[in-house]
């Protein structure tokens, strides 16, 4: 009888030092908890293992290459979310177990459907460019399916992997999902497969240490996470040491409502996320459904997923894209990995729209920053839609700012777009401190001219009551897209001066009421902010906004008089934005400069 190690407390440490020894015939089960080895781990025999279940996860502290060896197995679940027509993008957490040292190829041959808690059936490969296939203790993979895209100085490529064990440690890869349905309950959340969320066994030898791959400049490559743990994207993509990649991460979405093998009928797109700084909780901008061409060249964008899916940090086996800002190559290394269960900013797919999590701080076990954001939705010809991310980041400024602006996924060559100007390139996502009197260009291509409607009724961390316009050179008016949306005709080709977006409507501004009419004063000595009104002018409100756009008061209903004062008491050291509005709608807006004294 096999000896059983078993997990009943959260967290196993072997020290700085430890290291991990399964001997032969003997296995640790681990439910829903984490195992932290400091060192290596060892399976030692063919019928030694370490079972991941109930999203159990392994977390090794080692720095440098992998040492882990042995002939036996450590076995973890990962769910697809797609049916046999659709793509997930993956990154394997285990490759093969020899009793050599260091991490191993991977192949799809490795992967197995569960029967039982502990027990699994080996996939059959399916070598034709047909259906992968599942039912009660069975699965069947289409090897035709399984692609890796590399880049390097020298190209940058799909290259078919099928059923060969060529996928090294931290290159991704596609797989379609499979037709049919497994009741088998072997005692995790869901079925094995209830319908398009096929469960897969990953058995092999876990991934550990430093994990590199090569990038191109300007080329994707895809990659994602190779470790049996969940991982920080966002300590990757901000490493200083990953400077040969932008910073920003893409994901494949796919139309799983078209049943179609042809590469004319996909409809598909790569959502872009800014991981922004290390406690943030990210932006993340969902894919175009867009078409494509027989030779895979894309034809036309499409409707957006509308998809809001949690990025920060990446489940096991997630796989995406990455975009080299220079030749060279990129690490994966053990101090991104990290404890944190699917649905706690951890989403390896969705199936459709949601929110996002509502997860605290003490629940992740850290610091969760999140940033203000204006979407702005574009709706092409009522055909195509698109989205934008405007955020605000105190730290961003007018340049390219790695890990926060985030460069179009959509190829030059589409029809139509619709992005913000930056760098004379295309950005799906800005990141600007809140100024209330910043202007931000817009730029539209259309192919053959058409209507574009746009839409900023999505505001996320953001003041409600804030305006956003559409400013059209050519009419020379501001338009409500906030409150309304803004339709207009544009003639074919880029038109990239004319529209901008803005949060104040200059021509109300420019009445009779200037700031000549107020003084505005932060009185530092008494924790006072004073707005002098000799004019005896009608004020509607007071606020007072933090330079991310955050509303901290807003006062109304405010007596006629020749001074007002309001305290900023407790308020932290800072730069803020005073905004009077007067009763006919006219706004003076002030920086103030809160000190202590």
């Amino acid at each position: 009888m096999k000896r059983l190690i078993l997990i009943l407390i959260g967290l196993l440490s072997f020290g700085a030092h430890g290291q991990l020894y399964v001997s032969n015939n003997s296995y640790m089960y681990n439910k829903g908890k984490v195992v932290y080895v400091g060192g290596n781990v060892e399976l030692n025999g063919a019928n030694s293992a370490l079972y991941l279940r109930n999203e159990g996860q392994l977390v090794q502290g080692t720095a440098g290459s992998s040492a882990n060896k042995g002939i036996g197995k450590l076995s973890v679940f990962q769910e697809g979310t797609v049916n046999n027509f659709s793509y997930n993008y993956w990154c394997s957490p285990v490759g093969n177990a020899s009793a050599a040292a260091g991490n191993e190829d991977f192949g799809v041959t490795m992967l197995n459907v569960p029967t039982t808690t502990t027990a699994s059936a080996p996939a059959t490969m399916i070598t034709s460019d047909s259906d992968g296939q599942s039912s009660a203790g069975s699965l069947g993979i289409s090897t035709y399916w399984i692609w890796k895209f590399l880049s390097s100085l020298t190209y940058a490529q799909w290259f078919q992997s099928g059923s060969s064990t060529n996928i090294s440690a931290g290159q991704g890869f596609t797989m379609k999902g499979t037709a049919g349905t497994d009741a088998t309950n072997v005692g995790e959340t869901a079925l094995n497969n209830p319908g398009s969320a096929q469960r897969y066994d990953f058995r092999g030898k876990p991934n550990d240490g430093d994990i590199t791959v090569n990038v191109g400049a300007n080329n994707y490559t895809l990659t994602g996470n190779p470790y049996p743990s969940a991982m920080h994207v966002n300590a990757f993509l901000l490493d200083p040491a990953n400077s040969a990649c932008t910073g920003v991460a893409y994901y494949w979405e796919q139309n799983k409502t078209v049943n179609s093998h042809v590469l004319l009928a996909y409809q598909g797109g790569y959502g872009t996320y800014s991981p922004v700084s290390l406690v943030s909780n990210g932006i993340y901008v969902p894919a175009t459904f867009n078409t494509y061409n027989i030779d895979g060249t894309l034809n036309a964008t499409g409707v957006s997923s509308g998809l809001l899916i949690e990025r920060k940090y990446a489940p096991i086996g997630q796989g995406f894209m990455v975009k080299g800002s220079s030749g060279g190559s990129i690490t994966l290394k053990n101090s991104y990995r990290l404890f944190n269960k699917e649905g706690t900013f951890s989403q390896f797919e969705k199936t459709s729209n949601g929110s996002p999590s509502s997860a605290t701080a003490a629940e992740i076990g850290g610091t969760v920053e999140t940033i203000p954001q204006v979407r702005l939705n574009t709706i092409m010809n009522n055909e195509f839609t698109s989205q934008l991310a405007l955020a605000f980041v105190m730290e961003a400024t007018d340049q390219v700012d790695r890990g926060i602006d985030a460069k179009s996924p959509v190829e030059e060559s589409v029809p139509n777009q619709v992005y913000f100007v930056l760098d004379n390139d295309r950005y799906v996502i800005q990141g600007l401190p809140f100024n209330v009197n910043k202007r931000i260009p817009l730029g539209i291509k259309s192919a053959e001219g058409g209507t574009f409607k746009f839409d900023a009724s999505m505001v996320l961390n953001f003041d409600e009551n804030q305006p956003v316009y559409i400013y059209d050179a050519q009419d020379g008016l501001y338009h409500d897209v906030k409150n309304d949306t803004y339709e207009v005709t544009v003639p074919a080709g880029v038109t990239a001066s004319r529209f901008e977006m803005t949060f104040t409507n200059e021509a109300l501004s420019s009445g009779t009421h200037s700031a000549s009419n107020f003084t505005i004063f932060q009185n530092n000595q008494d924790h006072l902010l004073t707005i002098s009104n000799p004019k005896r002018v009608e004020i509607a409100s007071v606020k007072l906004f933090d330079l991310n756009g955050k509303l901290l008061f807003d006062r109304s209903n405010l007596e006629v008089l020749e001074q007002y004062s309001f305290s900023t008491n407790g308020l932290s050291e800072a730069a803020y934005l005073v905004q009077v509005i007067t009763k006919d709608n006219h706004k003076v807006n002030q920086k103030v400069i809160i000190t202590a004294k």
